[in-house]
């Protein structure tokens, strides 16, 4: 279990000049210099304009703050997100144009390589006790939107505050248990194995 602080983050410019990327956590696919498995960042958007292409990866996209974005993908109808924490998924080969409704806004991203990691992204508030189950071979990530949480496993325990991440891997063939406390709202992602089956959240 490792706290990942804000100040830590990786910020960077678009090359078109259209927001920001600020890297919460990503990890490198095996036998690659260049390709991720999974990340998680944040995105400032500021002008409308096409979204990157990522071939083989698939995307989360879940709207922070602002007051949203309409997204047109391949040819579908438009789709608009309004409404915080509203969530849409995509393939990164989708063509993928974002127009902004009324000013920037943020937005939590999720990427996984669809061939060798699946994604669950949820948005829970934390009111006193959430519990997670981390597999062997996955990986979690809580980021605090706001409040605080605190989380409890065997060997560890760790306080993030607003803006700041937990990052829980798992460290034996054993399943372990997640005690997290606290007050506010979390944006959770598991990451699994390609064809994993899902677990769930529970919260007392």
């Amino acid at each position: 279990m490792r706290l990942l602080r804000a100040r830590d983050y990786r910020r960077t410019r678009w090359k078109n000049d259209g927001g920001w990327t600020t890297e919460i956590a990503s990890a490198q696919l095996p036998g690659s210099d260049t390709g991720f498995r999974w990340r998680v960042s944040i995105a400032d958007i500021e002008t409308d304009g096409p979204f990157s292409s990522f071939p083989a990866i698939e995307r989360d996209l879940l709207l922070l703050a602002g007051n949203g974005i309409v997204l047109d993908i391949n040819e579908a109808a438009p789709l608009r997100l309004d409404q915080r924490f509203q969530r849409v998924h995509f393939a990164g080969e989708d063509q993928v144009h974002c127009r902004l409704l009324a000013g920037p806004t943020r937005d939590f991203n999720v990427m996984a390589h669809r061939d060798s990691v699946s994604a669950e992204v949820l948005a829970r508030p934390l009111n006193g006790t959430m519990l997670i189950f981390v597999e062997p071979a996955s990986t979690w990530l809580i980021h605090v939107f706001a409040g605080q949480a605190r989380a409890r496993g065997d060997h560890r325990v760790e306080t993030a505050e607003t803006g700041e991440t937990l990052l829980i891997e798992s460290s034996s063939d054993a399943r372990e248990r997640i005690v997290i406390e606290g007050g506010g709202e979390l944006v959770l992602v598991k990451f699994s194995a390609a064809g994993d089956p899902v677990e769930s959240i529970t919260a007392d």
